[in-house]
């Protein structure tokens, strides 16, 4: 049962990895990996060197952390308040509505999103008929660019990152809320005192096992929306790579800047799960 999951791993995820000896030659398609010329670490250090690359790993930087602060933040949020909900078919239709964009591709959010935060698009509209504002360039400027992704990703994401909260929550035990209430407590007390206690390991966990792949700041997304007005705030590594690798025909660069993405996540996971076993007692082995 096992055999057809080892050959896919291996087919599609080991077998590529013997492409990894482009980051170290000057490959050319003619000549192929074996043949073409060995240069070492000269398109690392000529990455180390390159405007662009440098401004794409803060772009990288910057947009990661943001998403990953928002999506501690709100789905932690969103699970103490529905927690409070007493009604159980409400609570349950409000789960439903914020957990469906999940599955919603960016291919299609990506055209759903540019077309409303357009110039002349729905958002713009409302801005300008209510408030009478001039239109703003979501699309258009990278300031603004960069919160858009942060919150179009969060709003995708929130309601599946709830889950894990609203299971911790089940899990806490009822007795102690009785003690509370009969010793008085509000429900901000129990709150406070019980509940954000109670699921505290499992937000350590999700924070930093998400440390892990921080520098993975959403190609999905970015690809889907992104245009050259906002390449000086918006690109990252991953779209950067595509780019150069891909369509500019830059195979050795492109495998370089893949590689040191690699390397440093694996640092950040190999330093996530030390965190996650020191300080929530979580462990996979």
């Amino acid at each position: 049962m096992l055999l057809p999951t080892v050959l896919i791993l291996i087919i599609f995820a080991y077998v590529p990895m013997g492409g990894l000896i482009m980051a170290f030659e000057n490959y050319k398609p003619i000549t192929g990996m074996l043949h073409s010329k060995w240069v070492g670490l000269e398109h690392f250090r000529f990455m180390f060197t390159y405007p662009d690359s440098k401004q794409v790993i803060i772009n990288t930087l910057v947009i990661a952390c943001m998403k990953f602060v928002s999506n501690l933040i709100v789905p932690f949020v969103i699970a103490l308040l529905l927690n409070e909900v007493r009604n159980r078919k409400f609570k349950r239709s409000v789960q439903t509505l914020i957990y469906m964009p999940y599955f919603i591709s960016w291919v299609i959010l990506g055209a759903i999103l540019t077309d409303m935060l357009s110039s002349d698009g729905l958002v713009n509209k409302m801005l300008m008929d209510w408030f009478h504002m001039s239109p703003v360039l979501f699309m258009g400027n990278g300031t603004i660019y960069r919160f858009t992704l942060v919150f179009s990703d969060t709003w995708q994401t929130f309601g599946y990152n709830t889950i894990i909260y609203l299971a911790a929550l089940a899990g806490v035990n009822p007795n102690l809320y009785e003690a509370a209430e009969v010793d008085g407590a509000t429900r901000w007390k129990q709150t406070l005192h019980i509940t954000i206690p109670s699921i505290m390991p499992t937000a350590i966990v999700v924070a930093t096992l998400a440390l892990g792949g921080i520098l993975n700041a959403g190609f999905d997304q970015i690809f889907n929306t992104y245009n050259p007005l906002v390449y000086a705030k918006g690109d990252i590594i991953d779209t950067f790579v595509y780019r150069m690798g891909i369509l500019g025909g830059q195979f050795s660069f492109g495998t370089a800047m893949g590689l040191f993405k690699s390397f440093v996540g694996m640092l950040l996971i190999i330093t996530s799960y030390w965190m996650a076993k020191k300080f929530a007692k979580y462990s996979i082995f």
